[in-house]
């Protein structure tokens, strides 16, 4: 089911279909260097592909495909899905792209396109983004799409910086001209 676009991608729920292809990008070691769960198999994935399936199904939100315009390639995937951090359940924005897809800007495009959904779309009042402070890579991501803010703390025995945006920040960056690339279909 189509979500969303945005300039470059379309955003739809992922399905048992994308199987093959999201196994390729989540077995790469490049693309889960930073991942507490390490690279997955096809079994993996298939349980990945089950828990969005749950996700969406529970919450609404989870983890959704992305899928290039005019190729149709499965580009990873974005979305927010619910986390414990502590004793809390947090709403954490995720993404993984394909190697060959990265230095374009579309992590920061699906990024934004999924805050703007959430914010948007949904009655979820609080975004976070936990990321490992060596992984410099997705903290421009992070940067680009609005959170500047962080807390240092332990995630699954790592050191991590987790970033915070609410409702009323996103709106406010949008309303002093942040670009969105959020259209709702």
């Amino acid at each position: 089911m189509r979500l969303f676009e945005t300039e470059r991608l379309i955003v739809r729920q992922i399905t048992k279909k994308d199987l093959r292809e999201l196994t390729q990008i989540l077995s790469d070691p490049d693309v889960m260097r930073y991942s507490v769960g390490g690279v997955c198999d096809e079994q993996a994935t298939s349980r990945f592909i089950d828990w969005c399936l749950e996700s969406y199904s529970s919450r609404g939100v989870g983890p959704w495909a992305l899928v290039e315009k005019g190729t149709d390639d499965l580009v990873g995937f974005c979305g927010i899905g619910p986390e414990p951090v502590g004793n809390t359940e947090e709403f954490n924005l995720g993404y993984r792209l394909a190697s060959r897809f990265w230095n374009r800007g579309l992590a920061t495009e699906a990024a934004e396109g999924v805050l703007g959904y959430a914010f948007e779309m949904t009655s979820i009042e609080s975004v976070v983004v936990i990321i490992e402070p060596e992984h410099t890579a997705s903290l421009r991501v992070a940067g680009k799409a609005g959170f500047s803010e962080y807390a240092d703390l332990e995630f699954h025995g790592r050191p991590v910086r987790l970033y915070r945006m609410n409702k009323q920040g996103w709106n406010a960056l949008h309303n002093d001209g942040m670009r969105t690339y959020f259209r709702h279909q």
